[in-house]
Order: structure tokens, then sequence, then C-alpha cells
């Protein structure tokens, strides 16, 4: 049987509700880079550095870096519960499937501190 221990949240429901909120805030991402490139086409580098300067840019492109990392984390989480089961590895799986998900941990805690210096950092 597999536990919800490294699950995001303690209900399916509440990780199907993240998942969709997350996806509405990437879009809502999406669409605003690419009208500011619909809006200036001719932008060079000072404009676009300018546009992710200002503090409410940073703070919409911090909100869907966490976005993504919950949305990214909800479904390899998903991902590994689904296909690393006893009935494909047997006694392995839990093994197999905890040292999966520690993998995936770290790689979005590394993409996740690595957006920050990048929208944060000087």
């Amino acid at each position: 049987m597999v536990t919800n221990a490294t699950n995001l949240s303690r209900s399916g429901l509440s990780d199907w509700l993240i998942q969709r909120f997350s996806a509405v805030i990437l879009a809502a991402y999406t669409l605003c880079v690419l009208g500011s490139f619909a809006f200036t086409p001719d932008m060079d580098f000072a404009q676009w550095s300018a546009i992710f300067e200002s503090n409410v840019m940073r703070i919409f492109s911090l909100l869907a870096l966490a976005s993504l990392c919950g949305h990214a984390w909800i479904g390899m989480w998903t991902v590994g519960t689904d296909y690393l089961t006893p009935s494909h590895f047997g006694g392995a799986a839990t093994a197999l499937r905890l040292a999966y998900q520690a993998f995936c941990i770290l790689l979005v805690a590394v993409y996740l501190i690595w957006g920050i210096q990048i929208f944060w950092g000087n």
C-alpha cells in the first residue's frame, strides 16, 4: 500500500485543486509574457530587463515559479505512486519510489532556489 508520507497534502481533492489553481496561474503568466512580446515586437534586452525589474512582475514570476514547482511535484508524486508499485517492482518498489521522490524533491528545490536567484538576484 502506498502512503501519503511524501504527498504535498493529505487528500487527493486538495492535490487536484492545487494542480488546477497552479495551471491557471501558469496560463496567466504565459499570456502575460506572450502579450509583452505581442505588444512590443521590436523589444530589445533593455525593455525586457525593465519588465522583469518591476516588483509586480518579480512577484508574479515568483508566484508562477512556486506554482510550477507545486504542479510538478504533485505530477511527479502521482507518477511515482502509480508506476513504482510492488506489482511492478516487487519488494524493491518502496525503496525505489522513495529514492525517486527524494530525487524529485531535490530537483524541484534546486529549480526553485535557482529561479529565485534569477528573479531576485542582481
